[in-house]
C-alpha cells in the first residue's frame, strides 16, 4: 500500500455443490481463515497454477471433507471485489461452483488446514447458519 490505496488481487476458487437426501455438504472455516473463521462454505478453495478447475474441485473436497467426487455439473460462476478487514487488500474473487457427487464414506475434517469441520446440513437449516455470502447465493437457488 506504498501510494496509499489498497493493493488489488485477483482469486480463482471452485466450490463443490454437494447434495444428499434434502442435505447438503457444508465446511466450517477454522481459525487460519481469519475473519472468516467460524463461517459455513461449500467444500473448496482456491486453484493452484495450471490445474484445470474440475479437478481443483475433486482435490479441495477431499482435502476438506475426506471424500472423493465427480464432477457432474455447473452450477454457476460468481464474482465479487472486497476489501479485508485491514484495509491493505482489496481482493476479486471469481468462484466456480460444481454440482458434484461423492460415494459413500466417513467425512474427515482438514487436519491443521482452512476447515476444521465438514458436516451434512439440512438444506433449510443450512440457510439458517452463518454462511459465507456466496454459499448462501448458491443454496438459495432452486
Amino acid at each position: 500500500m506504498a501510494t496509499g490505496r489498497p493493493v488489488e488481487r485477483s482469486r480463482t476458487a471452485a466450490y463443490a455443490l454437494v447434495r444428499r437426501d434434502g442435505d447438503v455438504l457444508l465446511v466450517r472455516a477454522s481459525d487460519q481463515a481469519g475473519a472468516a473463521a467460524g463461517r459455513w462454505f461449500l467444500p473448496g478453495g482456491g486453484i493452484d497454477f495450471g490445474e484445470d478447475p474440475a479437478d481443483a474441485v475433486v482435490r479441495e473436497l477431499r482435502e476438506e471433507t475426506g471424500l472423493a467426487g465427480v464432477v457432474t455439473g455447473l452450477v454457476a460462476v460468481l464474482s465479487d471485489v472486497g476489501t479485508r478487514p485491514d484495509g491493505g487488500e482489496r481482493l476479486h474473487t471469481v468462484r466456480i461452483c460444481y454440482a458434484v457427487d461423492v460415494g459413500d464414506g466417513d467425512l474427515v475434517a482438514e487436519a491443521a488446514g482452512s476447515t476444521n469441520l465438514a458436516q451434512w446440513v439440512d438444506v433449510r437449516a443450512a440457510l439458517e447458519l452463518d454462511l459465507m455470502p456466496f454459499a448462501r447465493s448458491v443454496l438459495a437457488r432452486p
